[in-house]
């Protein structure tokens, strides 16, 4: 299995060759190779900046004589005006890692702001906000580092580190206790480690799982606020817990004070607003 650093180095290897393909003629016909420069990147609208060290990646990865001085760090709160970091070198290298920096950045930045966002609305509780699998192909890696840089936690990173068995799971091998045991039995056999999640769709699934155990978390799907109170309840700490389906930001704070550990909320990395910057010669 590949590492992060080797899937995010593919990534970039796989955009400059969208974008740049065999040459950026508009640069190339009008910037003499030996021309030296400097652009900063200038915030222009509120929230939390990510993506700092990605870029730094993207710059040395094209060009490694490019020098990056970081004024603001991931994490931090910027608002308009603010420069978080000025890159000097070769021009040609500054125009043609300009856009790609800027895709990854104002993503990656749009989803910390939003995670914080949500994970404020949860102050003075115990429950996390945990990101999904709806990220856009490619880019899972770099949202859910955006995720965590926001506030949040983050759930699986694909179908290999965790075991989620939903509804369709479920169904198709022939109800609860038959897919936790299978899969406990497939783990074993694998000399897996992997935690297990189930995904109850009322109360009575609930306490099938109850029932049978051999779980890790449980995952309340499509729960009124009324019927998660019972549901935590009924679980009494014996498992992780998971608010999941249809929750917003307005209906969040409802679910937390029911006590789960986590909500998870597929907004965070699915249709989030990019943050607005730019990255400009001076």
């Amino acid at each position: 299995m590949k590492t992060r650093e080797e899937l995010i180095d593919e990534l970039i290897d796989l955009a400059f060759a969208e974008d740049i393909g065999d040459g950026d003629a508009t640069t190339l016909c009008c910037i003499p190779a030996t021309e030296m420069g400097r652009s900063r990147l200038i915030i222009k609208e509120e929230g939390i900046i990510a993506g700092v060290e990605m870029a730094r990646r993207v710059f040395e990865k094209f060009d490694p004589e490019l020098k990056m001085t970081t004024y603001i760090n991931d994490g931090a709160q910027v608002k308009p005006g603010d420069v978080a970091f000025v890159v000097e070198g070769k021009v040609q290298s500054l125009l043609q890692t300009e856009r790609l920096m800027l895709n990854i950045m104002q993503r990656m930045s749009g989803i910390a702001t939003t995670t914080a966002r949500y994970q404020a609305k949860l102050d003075g509780l115990k429950t996390r906000v945990l990101d999904t699998r709806k990220t856009t192909p490619g880019m899972r890696i770099m949202e859910k580092e955006a995720v965590r840089i926001g506030g949040g936690c983050n759930h699986r990173i694909g179908l290999f580190d965790m075991i989620l068995l939903k509804d369709n799971h479920v169904d198709f091998a022939g109800g609860i206790e038959n897919a936790i045991s299978n899969a406990n039995k497939w783990c074993a056999e694998n000399g897996k480690n992997l935690k297990i999640e189930i995904e109850v769709r009322n109360l009575d699934e609930l306490g099938q799982v109850l029932d049978y155990g051999h779980v890790d978390r449980i995952m309340l799907d499509n729960f009124t606020p009324e019927l998660t109170r019972k549901a935590v309840k009924m679980i009494d700490g014996r498992f992780e817990t998971e608010s999941s389906g249809g929750i917003t930001i307005d209906t969040l704070r409802s679910y937390g004070e029911c006590g789960v550990d986590y909500i998870s909320v597929g907004a965070l990395t699915h249709s989030v607003k990019s943050l607005d910057m730019s990255f400009k010669a001076f």
